[in-house]
């Protein structure tokens, strides 16, 4: 019996690690796959330069002396099949040292460490950097799950980074490398390629100015979405972001990420047809209501000729002044039709945009963002969606499933029929704030992903559309490059609030597991898009909504502002604290709006009167909030619109597209509020005013009998507030004002008093509808 026992349980042991390595070869086999297709697809830089890339990395990181306690080198034949991987050693006395398959392996082995084995926190907004007194000894080999690592959305470059200069760009790629990403677009200087073109073709600069978009609103000018609106672009900015495109490729080549650079997407200047009458150009559709003078750029369709002239002359000029990695982002058809339906035209549409890059690059690889086919699904049925992807060869698209974590088109596309994907996470619309995530989601499907059955799954990717918010989400995401299986969110929430502060503490603990469960937990279909009631332009039909208990929350802040003893010189912790403030009271407001709505179908003025004058009141308490902050300020938004000017000009029309793409969106609020900023001085200015008007409006209509107009009040608003305020040139700090923890002690103890007064009139209110 015991010889059967012990058979039994060397059989079993066997089977389970036949299962294991079947396992790891489902996840191998999507890289080993497309090898031949991808191989060349990897750093240029030599081991040494990368090398000495990552060290820099780490001087820049923990300055010249902590740096010295790792030793790092870099050996491409370390990885297997094309995947990066690190290994990481120390031993009593020795230094750590690293031996990693690139630059960005190295890095991301460093912060590897760091954080796992040190308690160190990286994050947009600010770093904790305490290292122990003993590095601890480890052993140990990391190996990624996939081929890539991808990061940014097309989008970025208008939402957030669009001011940036090289000190800022520097820190972001250190940040990327330590997160080991090895794939991120590069799409500076392309406009100056294009200027270049259009005028070797005898067009005129009014011609071309009326065609480029405003540097906020590049990114939807390059795809075809609008023209024109925000220009024109000055030869200044061109120089601008040729110098900083060289730094930003520079630096990701000597670190081994590969930059994805644009190609030809097929949208021309109108005065195109000028210059070649018989071009078969279509106009593009009105996208969200922009009138003539600013919508609907030509289309030159991709089968003629001259798509193919103009295409490989953009990238043979790009090329020229800024090298390739071989891989070209390219979105003609982002939230725009493609003019046919017939699957052999879209086969050659999209043969021909490939065939363009082919043509100056045999190595081409086109990366499309599948965008397209989550926004318009009814106009992209499965077999539209083959034949459009599958007549670029097999190996040579990479498609980034761009919002996996909500609508994954993978499943239905059946691993898009061969090409290989990127799984991403999106999660932020427009760049807006307010607590969002999924982490559940994202801890259980990626895994899901890698182990479809002839899944095609290539790599992870987090694909927002602007960031420096919500980070909890993004360090979880990232980790899902190495890990192997899903976590412990209780406990991963748990570990990132130690990492976060520096130390263990049970109220912040407390608090960040309950943000696990609740805010960070969202999994329906709803299009959460931070349009919350205060952001939202006043009328009298939105809906609050939330998916998570708002008392929760309300206590959850309460027992993290406990965790301020010990924590009162954390950046971080002082950041979270008017993050958390914040959303307490966009909560609130919510309440507070209900009740308003309740008061005026109740026709009872004076119930009105107090609501209207706590609404008020809390846009206040909101401002003075966020403007403890520097990450919450409009001033620096401004700021560094302002600074990258260089005539008077200049920075006001820079300042104007700054002004406008965070309210209006457009010159009549075609995408109002889209991308609005919880920050102090947007709420003080715009946010606040506008809500008075409306609140003005109602109490007016009760007074007199009359009839409340929603179409005067929201043209009152718009004279009166939204469009001064694009105009304006007023002057915001740029520096925080005030100590963000007793401020939000203050409003604990102020609005803990109006709680239960504000629950009562809710309550009247769901009673009487």
């Amino acid at each position: 019996m015991t010889k059967f026992i012990v058979s039994w349980n060397v059989q079993f042991c066997l089977l389970l690690l036949a299962v294991y390595i079947c396992f790891i070869n489902i996840s191998e086999a999507s890289s080993d796959h497309f090898q031949h297709t991808l191989g060349h697809v990897k750093p240029q830089a030599s081991a040494k330069v990368q090398a000495e890339a990552a060290r820099k990395v780490a001087q820049r990181l923990l300055g010249t002396i902590g740096a010295s306690l790792f030793s790092i080198s870099v050996d491409p034949d370390f990885g297997i099949s094309g995947r990066d991987r690190f290994k990481i050693s120390k031993s009593v006395e020795d230094n750590v040292e690293i031996l990693a398959t690139s630059g960005v392996a190295a890095a991301w082995g460093l912060h590897y460490y760091l954080k796992h084995y040190c308690n160190v926190h990286i994050a947009w907004e600010g770093m904790q950097l305490e290292l122990p007194n003993k590095l601890p000894e480890v052993e140990l080999t990391v190996t990624s799950n996939d081929r890539f690592r991808y990061y940014q959305n097309v989008v970025v470059a208008g939402y957030s980074t669009v001011w940036w200069k090289w000190e800022q760009w520097e820190k972001h790629i250190d940040w990327m490398a330590l997160n080991g990403i090895n794939l991120a677009l590069a799409f500076h200087g392309q406009e100056a390629i294009w200027q270049k073109i259009y005028l070797g073709l005898n067009m005129t600069q009014e011609e071309i100015d009326e065609h480029f978009g405003g540097v906020a609103f590049l990114p939807w000018a390059r795809m075809g979405n609008i023209r024109g609106w925000g220009g024109p672009l000055s030869s200044s900015w061109h120089k601008h972001t040729v110098i900083l495109q060289h730094q930003i490729l520079g630096r990701m080549r000597e670190l081994g990420i590969i930059p994805v650079l644009p190609a030809f997407a097929g949208h021309v200047p109108r005065a195109l047809t000028r210059l070649f009458p018989a071009a078969n150009v279509t106009e593009t559709q009105c996208w969200n209501h922009f009138n003539d003078q600013y919508c609907c750029p030509n289309l030159l369709n991709p089968v003629d000729p001259l798509f193919k002239k103009l295409g490989s002359d953009f990238l043979k000029e790009y090329i020229n002044e800024f090298g390739t990695d071989h891989v070209y982002s390219c979105d003609t058809f982002n939230e725009n039709e493609p003019p046919t339906t017939n699957l052999a035209s879209l086969r050659n549409i999209s043969r021909s945009i490939y065939d363009a890059m082919t043509t100056v690059d045999p190595g081409a690889i086109w990366l499309l963002q599948g965008w397209l086919f989550v926004h318009d699904i009814i106009f992209w049925t499965e077999s539209r969606v083959e034949a459009f992807i599958t007549s670029v060869p097999i190996g040579k698209m990479i498609i980034l499933d761009l919002q996996s974590e909500q609508f994954p088109q993978y499943t239905r596309l059946k691993s898009y029929y061969g090409q290989p994907f990127i799984w991403c996470m999106l999660h932020n619309f427009g760049g807006t704030l307010g607590m969002f995530g999924s982490a559940a989601i994202i801890n259980k499907r990626v895994f899901e992903g890698r182990q479809l059955q002839n899944g095609t799954m290539i790599g992870t990717g987090i694909t927002p559309e602007g960031i420096n918010q919500n980070y909890v989400m993004y360090e979880l995401m990232n980790e899902m490059a190495y890990r192997r299986n899903s976590v412990n969110l209780d406990t991963w929430f748990e570990d990132y609030s130690r990492r976060r502060y520096g130390s263990w503490n049970e109220y912040t603990v407390k608090a960040w597991k309950t943000l696990g469960r609740t805010i960070y937990n969202f999994s329906g279909l709803q299009r959460v898009r931070g349009q919350y009631v205060i952001t939202r332009h006043p009328s009298l039909k939105i809906i609050p909504w939330s998916w998570y208990d708002r008392d929760q929350i309300l206590s959850t802040w309460q027992v993290f502002l406990e965790g301020r003893y010990g924590r009162r010189n954390s950046t971080l912790y002082r950041h979270d604290v008017v993050d958390l403030t914040r959303q307490v009271l966009q909560l609130t407001a919510d309440i507070i709006y209900t009740n308003v709505l309740n008061s005026f179908n109740k026709k009872n003025i004076t119930a009105l009167r107090k609501q209207a004058s706590l609404m008020l009141e809390l846009f206040d308490d909101l401002e003075k909030i966020l403007a403890s902050s520097k990450d919450f300020l409009l001033g620096v938004w401004l700021r560094d619109a302002k600074s990258v000017a260089t005539n008077k000009a200049e920075e006001e029309l820079y300042e104007y597209n700054a002004r406008n793409q965070i309210t209006l969106w457009g010159p009549n609020g075609e995408i109002r509020d889209y991308a609005n900023k919880q920050w102090s001085g947007v709420v003080a200015d715009y946010f606040k005013p506008r809500w008075a008007v409306f609140l003005k409006a109602l109490e007016d209509s009760l007074s007199s009998g009359k009839k409340f107009n929603a179409t005067e009040v929201n043209k009152r608003i718009f004279d009166t507030v939204e469009q001064p305020f694009t105009f304006s040139r007023k002057i915001y700090l740029d520096e925080p004002q005030g100590d963000s923890i007793d401020i939000a002690l203050n409003l604990r103890d102020k609005w803990k008093k109006k709680d239960n007064f504000l629950h009562g009139q809710s309550a009247n209110c769901n009673h009487n509808h």
